[in-house]
């Protein structure tokens, strides 16, 4: 019988020089931010996404006003899903809990979990905004006790994501931030004029922003490399 193959994986060959390009691309960019900062943020943000706003981060004025611009059902279909996020993350932290014993007199043993001081979540966008993501990084860290929460998402064709922007602020965002791709990760990860470095990385991305988060693994700490 004769196999017929609806699709082929590219050759060996072929994927080794896709990852050895995105691998340049992105050292090239994080050594770009790590070297000239906010300046070199701002450029790669014009050339990639084409955005280039006096401040990167949303005033509270401006999210309250994307999140008008939302039908009621958008919003209340966003608080439903985060308060179920909630409900769980609250309960798995509540399982974690911290042991102290006294073993020997005087000998005192056990353990605690203490959160992440400054972590920075990064929620997706491409084509279509990645809410979700926004659900299960930023409310969770919010209920582990995490002290700031900086929260980044790109521009959707030149347009701020409504209904991303509502999921970060609703969830417990400290600061928001309109920046995308690599160089978001950068600005997270080294600092600029205009955002704080943070201790930790999470949030999914695409084959650069997985590979951002691999080469900046040391410099701040990473959730996961998919």
């Amino acid at each position: 019988m004769a196999v017929t193959y609806f699709k082929r994986g590219k050759p060996a060959a072929d994927r080794q020089a896709a990852d050895s390009q995105v691998q340049a691309t992105v050292a090239a960019i994080l050594a770009d931010v790590r070297e000239r900062g906010g300046e070199a943020v701002r450029e790669l943000s014009a050339r990639f996404d084409q955005w280039s706003p006096e401040q990167f981060r949303l005033s509270e004025q401006q999210i309250q006003a994307v999140i008008a611009t939302l039908p009621q059902q958008a919003i209340d279909d966003i608080q439903f899903a985060q308060a179920q996020v909630r409900r769980f993350a609250q309960a798995q932290r509540d399982a974690q809990r911290d042991v102290e014993v006294e073993t020997l007199p005087g000998v005192i043993l056990g353990h605690k979990n203490i959160p992440v001081n400054q972590v920075g979540c990064y929620v997706p966008g491409g084509r279509y905004p990645m809410v979700a993501s926004a659900h299960m990084s930023i409310v969770t860290a919010r209920v582990a006790g995490v002290q700031r929460i900086a929260a980044c998402t790109p521009p959707i064709r030149g347009e701020l994501p409504a209904a991303t922007i509502a999921a970060m602020h609703f969830g417990g965002a400290d600061e928001i931030y309109i920046l995308g791709g690599v160089q978001a990760l950068a600005a997270l990860a080294y600092g600029t004029d205009e955002i704080a470095p943070v201790d930790m990385i999470v949030g999914p991305g695409n084959a650069y922003v997985a590979e951002a988060k691999r080469q900046l693994f040391g410099t701040v700490g990473i959730d996961l490399l998919a």
